[in-house]
């Protein structure tokens, strides 16, 4: 019996290792660097150019983590930005 409980907990703990190393990989792809492109389209109102589309289509798992940091919030989720995304075909993010 102790084996079994043991065992169940090992598993546990590999399984919450496991996923907490998830958010690890998928934020060493954010870079907001990445949406510059999109720049004069967030700030200025201009239309979006398709190399702006790309990198926001890339960026698309990373919007909800932009969203909530206070430095990037404000830009992300400004009538602009969501005139961008909305013109790139990208849906708002469910945070």
């Amino acid at each position: 019996m102790k084996i079994n409980v043991f065992c169940g907990v090992a598993l546990l703990a590999m399984m919450m290792a496991l996923q907490g190393e998830v958010p690890v990989v998928e934020a060493a792809t954010c870079n907001a660097v990445e949406l510059s492109p999109c720049l004069a389209a967030i700030t200025m109102g201009a239309p979006p150019s398709q190399a702006c589309c790309d990198k926001l289509k890339e960026q698309e798992p990373c919007l909800c983590g932009y969203i909530k940091d206070p430095n990037l919030g404000r830009f992300v989720n400004s009538p602009n930005a969501i005139k961008v995304q909305k013109s790139c075909g990208i849906p708002a993010p469910k945070c």
